[in-house]
């Protein structure tokens, strides 16, 4: 059961949490919609998608990707202002150990990683997919980096499809070869002069055009040629789509599969959607992390109180953004693996909130 004290420190904890939430928030609403404005117009946005379809996600997904800097925040400034009121040393007088003072804080970083994982994994990706269907129709339509040409994908183990071009608007491929392989040895080619996608049968049913096929058993080949016919194949119009922001509208379930079946395929490309599945996972750790961080940071009385408290946390805070896009941007163009990449800053920090908690005020 939480003691009088650890509900105080807990309900101080939360309540500040939440208020530089949403002051946050509203700031990063206010910068976006000044940079985003030229383009509302250009696009001729409606007004109800703006405020419904992008604002109302928006605000979820800024606080998501800064949750553990609130989290370091808010322990700073609370802590800061209990040391200045000489609170700390007056619970630590009265018997508590150092240790027990962390339990109350440890409880509330807890509810907040917990909130935090429910976000990551299903919530913030739910309303995403809103958010990055605004995006892509009125503000990055031309930001779409799908591969459209030269382009090589296993469709099963054992097939291979080429693709020369790719046209989007139609969904038709165009000098197109699928190398059908058993055991290692080729079985048949198929050659055609385009491939379309009919709708069917969640978009894997295609439409083949002006075929010639080679079969090949030992040393005997078939040979058959035709105009048309239909035929289900592993490959999506969606496979030749990709945006940046693709990564942000899925569950973490849903980019499990993407990553999966994208490996099974050898697209090859995957490293900044690992990044972002791993992130999902680091991040709320980092609460915890940082709320040792800030406690042992600002328990101690001194001069410059609060101010000085707040400086030191919004510099390990820059540190940490900064840790944390160096080593993804290595994982992503240098070859750094991407839990590694993601996990980094967490070992880093974590050392420096030990040292930190070794050097406290006990």
């Amino acid at each position: 059961m939480l003691s009088k004290l650890d509900r105080y420190i807990v309900k101080k904890y939360l309540n500040t949490f939440f208020f530089i939430v949403l002051i946050v928030c509203m700031l990063a609403g206010v910068i976006d919609f000044s940079d985003h404005i030229d383009d509302f117009l250009k696009s001729k946005a409606p007004i109800t998608k703006i405020i419904g379809q992008y604002y109302l996600f928006f605000f979820p997904y800024i606080s998501g990707l800064l949750w553990p800097l609130f989290s370091l925040m808010a322990v700073i400034f609370f802590t800061s202002r209990m040391a200045y009121n000489s609170e700390i040393i007056a619970i630590l007088n009265s018997g508590s150990s150092y240790f027990r003072l962390m339990r109350p804080y440890l409880f509330a970083s807890t509810v907040l990683v917990l909130i935090h994982l429910l976000l990551n994994a299903f919530i913030i990706p739910l309303g995403n997919k809103e958010k990055t269907d605004f995006e892509n129709n009125y503000l990055y339509s031309h930001n779409d980096m799908g591969k459209t040409r030269n382009v090589h994908l296993f469709i099963s183990p054992e097939s291979k499809i080429y693709i020369k071009r790719y046209v989007k608007r139609d969904s038709t491929a165009k000098e197109v070869m699928i190398e059908n392989f058993k055991d290692g040895e080729l079985i048949s080619i198929l050659s055609a002069d385009n491939i379309r996608c009919t709708g069917n049968e969640d978009g894997k049913e295609w439409s083949v055009n002006k075929f010639y096929q080679r079969t090949f058993d030992g040393l005997k080949e078939t040979v058959v040629e035709g105009e048309k016919f239909d035929t289900l194949l592993n490959l999506l119009p969606d496979d030749f789509i990709a945006y940046d922001n693709a990564k942000d509208a899925m569950t973490s379930s849903e980019l499990t599969y993407f990553i999966n079946r994208k490996k099974s395929r050898g697209a090859g490309g995957t490293e900044l959607y690992e990044v972002e599945l791993h992130r999902r996972y680091a991040q709320p750790f980092m609460v915890y992390i940082l709320t040792i961080l800030g406690m042992s940071l600002s328990s101690r009385k001194v001069r410059g109180g609060t101010g000085l408290h707040l400086a030191l946390g919004v510099g390990l805070g820059s540190l940490y953004i900064f840790l944390f896009q160096f080593s993804t941007t290595l994982s992503i163009n240098g070859g750094l693996p991407p839990m590694l990449s993601v996990w980094i800053p967490s070992f880093l920090f974590l050392g420096v909130a030990l040292y930190l908690v070794s050097k406290a005020q006990k």
